[in-house]
């Protein structure tokens, strides 16, 4: 027993070594597959979000596991692309959907930005599966167009649009477009196009109520859309606002079918909160992603020798981290329950302030960094700033109160606000270190990420493989390869 022991030790050791990972299916297909990208979710994302919840429960240190974090099976991907260890959400979804590494920026195309690369989503709708794409961002950002675009650069809105439009695919929900009749606003919208192509378009919540499988392919867009048309953090939603969550329950109410489903869905805001290091808004979002998450789970209940469930990141974003030099080895986590509103949020606010009182004071808008972030002036106070802490909050202010064109673009300012607005990204960091949380950069890290599964082909991801292994394992998985 010993020696088989030791033997099987060597062999992972030696995988792990050489960088080997079984992409190789044997078995039956499923016919319910769900890949579920946190963007910009890494360890140091999912493990504040498990700690936050934990602490607010408990007053000893322990954490509060995620759905996603209990799957039986578990991995950690590298995210590196054609041209730099830190890749985009482009090339990383490209690596992901398609198996190639590109450079940032490209959608689903070469290096050389000629050859086109055909999904795993195309493949599936190929084979006769129902298509579904859902994201909490606009539908034609990197990470949902990964699926169904092929575009030299992510910023091709428009076109990415009209690829969308006609994909055939069966059912899009989420954010809207970003630009949906072209840069000079003189195209024909995205809308009509996809309406020109049997989709039925919901864009109020009555209609996406409303929505049945009679209605044949559907493009859903939330009735209330946010920074970048996309849907509200979780920290601003409104209980009556439609979720992350309600989107992939509707997109399994509607592609639920005998020939089986393959849905993509993005919790994209988690990274947005991270590029502005906030990390509050990050924390509700991954708590956001796993409520949809459970969604595919109750599903999966249902059918559970049919049905396999990814969870992934496809990049880290902020370079977070669960620890600060102020705080030593403690944390506080439940310091960040004081935060009400996101930073975009905020920035509305203060922007409403501005525009009726040009001579705005630092004292008028402390009230209101007190009633968003729980920080105050008074002494003793759990939120308590400290002078150093102040006199940050003032200058930042100061900043805040010129116009961004006119503002001085230097090392001290990008590492202090990168290109968000000084005073909200100084509030959070001031809050966040409160709490024990630090941030390295205001765009992504080149870390690994992590990878879970449940169901059907659950075991191909354990280990430690690359994101392009994802597409290779997923593909084996579900039979699919592309048409010649």
């Amino acid at each position: 027993m010993k020696k088989i022991a030791i033997l099987f030790l060597l062999t992972v050791c030696l995988s792990f070594m050489n960088g080997a990972t079984n992409n190789t299916f044997k078995g039956k297909a499923p016919k319910y597959v769900f890949l579920f990208i946190g963007d910009g979710m890494a360890l140091s994302q999912i493990s504040s979000t498990e700690i936050y919840l934990g602490s607010e429960s408990s007053k000893t240190p322990g954490v509060k596991m995620l759905a996603f974090t209990q799957f039986p099976s578990q991995g950690v991907t590298t995210t590196y692309d054609a041209g730099s260890f830190i890749t985009d959400s482009a090339s990383a979804g490209t690596a992901i959907a398609t198996g190639n590494k590109t450079l940032n920026g490209v959608v689903n195309m070469d290096t050389t930005k000629t050859v086109k690369y055909t999904t795993m989503a195309e493949m599936a709708k190929q084979k006769g599966y129902k298509i579904g794409i859902v994201s909490s961002v606009s539908l034609d950002h990197a990470t949902p167009a990964c699926f169904y675009a092929h575009q030299p650069s992510r910023g091709n809105y428009y076109e990415i649009g009209l690829e969308l439009a006609n994909s055939n695919f069966d059912y899009f929900g989420g954010g809207g477009f970003l630009s949906p009749t072209g840069k000079n606003k003189d195209k024909e919208s995205v809308f009509d196009v996809a309406k020109k192509n049997g989709y039925k378009v919901a864009v109020t919540k009555s209609e996406f109520s409303k929505l049945t499988k009679n209605d044949g392919k559907v493009l859903a867009v939330n009735e209330i859309l946010a920074d970048g048309n996309s849907l509200n953090y979780e920290l601003d939603r409104a209980e009556s606002d439609l979720s992350l969550a309600d989107f992939t329950a509707k997109g399994i109410e509607l592609l639920d079918n005998k020939n089986g489903f393959f849905m993509m869905v993005e919790g994209g805001k988690i990274d947005w909160a991270c590029h502005a290091n906030d990390a509050m808004s990050a924390i509700k979002d991954v708590v956001a992603f796993d409520n949809a998450i459970k969604k595919a789970i109750e599903f999966q209940k249902k059918y559970p020798n049919d049905t396999l469930i990814i969870v992934t990141g496809d990049h880290e974003t902020g370079g977070m981290s669960i620890g600060f030099a102020g705080t030593e080895y403690m944390t506080f986590f439940t310091k960040l329950k004081d935060q009400k509103i996101s930073y975009v949020k905020f920035d509305e606010e203060i922007k409403k302030l501005k525009s009726g009182n040009p001579s705005l004071k630092f004292d008028d808008v402390m009230p209101i960094i007190k009633t968003s972030f729980g920080l105050t002036t008074e002494a003793g106070k759990d939120l308590s700033l400290t002078p150093y802490e102040l006199n940050q909050l003032k200058d930042a202010f100061a900043q805040s109160m010129i116009d961004a064109k006119a503002r001085v673009k230097d090392e001290t300012s990008i590492i202090a606000y990168g290109t968000y607005d000084p005073l909200s990204v100084t509030i959070t960091h001031i809050l966040n270190r409160k709490a024990g949380i630090a941030w390295t950069t205001y765009s992504h890290s080149g870390v690994p990420v992590q990878t879970y599964a449940s169901g059907v082909g659950q075991n191909l991801f354990d280990g430690y493989y690359d994101n392009t292994d994802l597409y290779k394992k997923i593909t084996s998985i579900m039979g699919v390869t592309a048409k010649k």
